[in-house]
C-alpha cells in the first residue's frame, strides 16, 4: 500500500477506535484513561512535534535558496506581488463567501436569544507597528521563538545578498542547498510515521467529541463545513483551471498526502514539510517559487479562518438580535483579510 492508503487506513481504524471507546467503554474505562488517554495522545503529540521540529530549520533554507535563485531583483519582486494578490484575492473571496450563505442559511435565526454579552475585545493592533513587527531585530530570537513572517523577511533579505556576494555568494548557496536537500530527506523519513500519528489523533478526537456536540450548533457547523467544501471544489479549481492551466483532479490527486495530514492535525504549520515536499516533488514547481509561495501561504493565507469568522460573524448577530448593514459587512471583509496577514 502507498502512503496514501495507509494514511488513510489509520485515520478509518483511529476513528472505529474512538467511537467504540467513547460508547462502550465509557470515560473512566482502562481503555479511555490508558489507552486513550496516555498511549494515543503520547503518539498523537509526538507524530505533531516531528513535524513542528521541521518547520522553522526548513522555511529558512528554503527560502534563502529559493531567494539566492532569483538574482534578478525584477523577479523576486513580480513573484512576491503576484503570490500576496493571490493570497489576498482568496482570502476575500473566501470570507465574501462566507457571509454570503450565512446570510441565506441563517444559522443563529433558529437559536436566537437575547442572553446578555460581556465581552472586552482585545485592543486593535496598530498598522504601523504590525509592518514594524515583520522586521526582526534578532533574527535568532525569531526562529526560538516561531516568529514565522520575521524568518521570512530574514531569510529573504539573506538569500538576496548571497544572490549578490559574487564568489562567496556561491559557495554559501552551495551549502544551504545541500542542507536543504538533507531535510527533505529527513521529512521523507519523518513521513513515513504519518499513519500511524493519525491513528493516535483520530482515535483521541473520537473518543472525546460526541455528535450531539455537533447537532447542538447544527446549522452553524454545516454552515462553515459547506462553504469551505465550496471554497476548496469550487474557487480554487477555477483558479488551477483560469490561471495556471492546471487540471484539477490531477492537482488534488498528486497533493493528496498534504491534504490528508492536514485534515488530521489541524496545523497548517505543522503540514508545511510535507506540503513544500509534495509541491517541489510531485507537482514539479521549481524551488525558487515553492520555496517563497509555500511558506509565505501557509503563514498568512488563512482562507479557511476567514470562513469561519465570516459564519461565527452572521451566526452572533443573528443570536443577539443584532442588525448590521451592508457597509458592515464590507468592513468584516476587510478586517477578515487583512487580519489574516497579521
Amino acid at each position: 500500500m502507498n502512503l496514501t492508503y495507509r494514511i488513510l487506513v489509520g485515520m478509518a481504524a483511529g476513528i472505529v477506535l474512538g467511537i467504540l471507546v467513547q460508547n462502550a467503554a465509557g470515560p473512566d474505562s482502562f481503555l479511555a484513561s490508558v489507552i486513550v488517554g496516555d498511549v494515543l495522545d503520547v503518539g498523537g503529540r509526538l507524530f505533531i512535534a516531528s513535524l513542528q521540529l521541521m518547520v522553522v530549520p526548513l522555511v529558512f533554507v528554503s527560502l534563502v535558496c529559493g531567494a539566492s535563485s532569483l538574482s534578478d531583483g525584477a523577479s523576486m519582486g513580480r513573484l512576491g506581488g503576484k503570490t500576496l494578490l493571490l493570497y489576498l484575492s482568496t482570502t476575500a473571496i473566501a470570507i465574501s463567501l462566507a457571509l454570503s450563505l450565512a446570510l441565506i442559511v441563517s444559522p443563529g435565526e433558529g437559536a436566537a436569544g437575547v442572553t446578555p454579552a460581556e465581552y472586552t475585545p482585545k485592543p486593535t493592533p496598530d498598522i504601523k507597528e504590525t509592518m514594524v513587527d515583520i522586521f526582526p531585530t534578532n533574527p535568532i530570537a525569531a526562529m526560538a521563538e516561531g516568529k514565522m513572517l520575521q524568518i521570512i523577511v530574514f531569510a529573504l533579505l539573506l538569500g538576496i545578498a548571497i544572490a549578490r556576494a559574487g564568489e562567496s555568494g556561491a559557495r554559501i548557496k552551495g551549502f544551504f542547498q545541500d542542507v536543504n536537500e538533507i531535510l527533505m530527506k529527513l521529512i521523507t523519513m519523518l513521513i513515513q510515521l504519518a499513519p500511524y500519528g493519525v491513528f493516535c489523533l483520530m482515535g483521541k478526537l473520537f473518543s472525546e467529541v460526541g455528535f450531539g456536540q455537533i447537532v447542538q450548533l447544527g446549522q452553524y457547523f454545516f454552515t462553515v463545513a459547506g462553504t469551505l467544501l465550496i471554497h476548496a471544489t469550487v474557487v480554487y479549481p477555477l483558479f488551477l483551471v483560469l490561471l495556471a492551466r492546471v487540471s484539477p483532479v490531477t492537482f488534488f490527486t498528486k497533493i493528496r498526502e498534504p491534504l490528508l495530514v492536514a485534515f488530521s492535525t489541524s496545523s497548517s504549520g505543522a503540514t508545511l514539510p510535507v506540503t513544500l515536499r509534495t509541491v517541489q516533488e510531485r507537482l514539479g514547481v521549481h524551488n525558487e517559487v515553492a520555496a517563497f509561495s509555500v511558506p509565505l501561504g501557509a503563514t498568512i493565507n488563512m482562507d479557511g479562518t476567514a470562513i469561519m469568522q465570516g459564519v461565527a460573524t452572521v451566526f452572533i448577530v443573528q443570536y443577539f438580535q443584532v442588525d448590521l448593514v451592508f457597509a458592515d459587512y464590507l468592513m468584516v471583509v476587510l478586517t477578515a483579510t487583512m487580519a489574516s496577514i497579521g
